[in-house]
């Protein structure tokens, strides 16, 4: 389990100046103290084949740019296979799955304090496979998103307003990814947690549930899907979701889209629970509300990285044929600790 981040000693990371424990931005350099985390690899990360390198009978080969060991042949792990993230208010794990031989899944959260209190965003994008360099543009959606809606929550600005101008923004982010010829797509699902309130949006078939304490937990997105066009038609649920187009998207962020139209959503929580954001290589293996909820409660009140690496630990276990994303947000959120280094752990 990745240990609590440790405290910052009060001084600025960058020019040693004294900061204050909720500061966003450093007063005398202007270094922003708490930028949103992301699922990227990390820098000077370095990839090797994991048997190679641990066997002294073997030469280890360099690693091909497709990410295979030019000695034995075997795929290498790559930065983005493994990921856990932690903000103590918001926290997730990413991981390729036992199928693809990489993690076109992203994550992105963040923290803010506001007038109004602790504001925890998530973000979670889902490469679309059929589409090029899908793993770069869920990556580029998650973090233009959540830069975007941070920065609205320092603003204090209405969260139903700056939901759908994040998704813009992953779409501008979208369109600069793209080159002649290509059209880099990814699902979309973001979470803004207030004390009042969650505000959500999404694109696609990335999900958003409530978890409550109280045993009521509901999915509070419905899927731009085949699957949930033929649910609308009167196919049952278990039907449509065996269809062999069930999980054909009808909605998407896309370099290949003039402009998104996509849902936006404000809850009020009728009491303390857990906000899962998550993408169908979860909840593909269990989609009731209900059954997330037993597998992540009570423990994702008080330990949402542990809960998130049990959901997905859950998946693999079920079969793990995607990628998986979780992400939990406990609700409502408490005061943001003294300023912390966010916590991240990478598999090796």
């Amino acid at each position: 389990m990745t240990a609590v981040p440790p405290l910052l000693d009060g001084t600025c990371p960058s020019c040693g100046r004294p900061i204050g424990g909720s500061d966003s931005f450093c007063e005398a350099c202007g270094i922003e103290l708490a930028p949103p985390l992301a699922s990227t690899e990390p820098d000077g990360y370095t990839p090797h084949c994991p048997v190679c390198s641990v066997d002294p009978a073997i030469t280890p080969g360099a690693i091909t740019p497709e990410g295979y060991c030019e000695s034995c042949g075997r795929k290498a792990p790559s930065g983005r296979d493994h990921i856990e993230l932690d903000l103590v208010l918001v926290a997730g794990v990413t991981d390729r799955g036992w199928r693809h031989t990489r993690n076109e899944d992203a994550m992105a959260m963040a923290t803010a304090e506001t007038p109004a209190g602790p504001v925890a965003i998530a973000v979670v994008c889902d490469g679309v496979s059929t589409s090029p360099r899908s793993d770069e543009a869920s990556l580029a959606a998650a973090q233009a998103a959540a830069r975007t809606l941070l920065a609205s929550a320092r603003r204090g600005e209405d969260p139903v307003q700056a939901a759908p101008v994040a998704v813009r923004a992953a779409h501008q982010a979208l369109s600069t990814l793209s080159a002649p010829g290509e059209a880099p797509s990814a699902t979309y699902v973001s979470a803004i947690v207030g004390t009042k309130a969650v505000t959500l949006s999404w694109l696609g078939d990335s999900r958003a549930y409530w978890l409550g304490v109280d045993g009521r937990a509901t999915r509070l997105t419905t899927d731009d899907s085949m699957a949930e066009e033929l649910i609308a038609q009167g196919t049952s649920e278990a039907e449509a979701l065996a269809s062999p187009q069930a999980h054909v998207i009808t909605r998407w962020l896309g370099a290949d889209l003039a402009e998104v139209h996509p849902h936006v959503l404000q809850v009020e929580p009728p009491g303390p629970g857990v906000v899962l954001v998550c993408s169908d290589g979860l909840w593909n293996y269990q989609p009731e509300a209900a059954g997330l909820a037993r597998l992540a409660l009570p423990a994702a009140r008080t330990d949402p990285l542990g809960a998130a690496e049990a959901l997905v630990k859950f998946a693999l276990d079920a079969g793990g044929m995607d990628n998986i994303t979780a992400l939990l947000v406990p609700f409502p959120p408490q005061p943001i600790p003294p300023r912390t280094v966010p916590a991240r752990r990478l598999a090796t």
